[in-house]
């Protein structure tokens, strides 16, 4: 389990496109799963991880996610960093920073990568790293880039392609807020202005999970969410 002193960050501003006609034009973490919005399963597994705080970047229809989960939800409590214009991810885990005071989880709030948050804090300071990234090992696949690694350091993102098999990054981060006190964007991507960028500069190391990972972006895996969700209770 995590360490209840650090927050997580959970990006929550995904105007969920390709779930357009399935979301009527709600942001995507409010795509409905057995009745509750997909972000409510994401506050169950904080909670079961002990983490008493989380900053939601939002954006795109930000009131629809306050007025349901407020200012506490189950036993987090939750702050809400709001971009007036959509920031990417890294223009989002930017501003959330701005409410910490050193180190936080980030998350993704339209993917659910049920892993021990406690398991990758641990191994990012045994491993000394400078960003540590929860991988999930796939098989037959397109959906996604993947990482190269040599021991615990990822050492190459691969563009999307389809693959037998392959690790991806799962969307799960730990890190401390100086780590992008050298972008001056305020809008960017973290996969790419970040990652990808310094790769070779910082010490980027993943720990692989094998831990139960989906993402609702395209309508097959929101329905298979449906099912999925059932076995895991409310």
């Amino acid at each position: 389990m995590a360490d209840s002193s650090i927050p997580c960050i959970v990006l929550a501003g995904g105007l969920g496109t390709r779930l357009k006609e399935i979301t009527n034009d709600l942001p995507k973490p409010m795509a409905m799963i057995n009745g509750k919005p997909f972000l409510h399963y994401v506050f169950v597994y904080l909670t079961r991880q002990k983490i008493k705080k989380a900053i939601l970047s939002v954006g795109y229809k930000a009131f629809v996610i306050e007025s349901y989960f407020g200012d506490k939800y189950l036993d987090v409590e939750i702050t809400y960093v709001k971009e007036k214009e959509p920031l990417g991810t890294g223009g989002g885990i930017k501003k959330a920073f701005e409410r910490i005071s050193d180190y936080a989880f980030v998350l993704n709030g339209d993917t659910f990568f049920d892993i021990d948050l406690g398991a990758l804090k641990e191994f990012h300071f045994s491993t000394e790293a400078d960003i540590s990234l929860a991988l999930k090992p796939m098989k037959n696949f397109d959906r996604y880039g993947t990482v190269q690694m040599k021991e615990e350091r990822i050492v190459q993102f691969e563009e999307k392609k389809p693959l037998a098999e392959g690790l991806i990054n799962g969307g799960v981060y730990f890190f401390s807020k100086n780590i992008l006190d050298t972008v001056a964007e305020e809008k960017f991507s973290f996969e790419k202005e970040v990652l990808e960028k310094s790769v070779s500069e910082k010490k980027l190391n993943g720990k692989v999970f094998e831990n139960y990972f989906i993402d609702i972006g395209i309508p097959e895996d929101f329905q298979k969410a449906q099912e999925d969700f059932k076995q895991m209770g409310s």
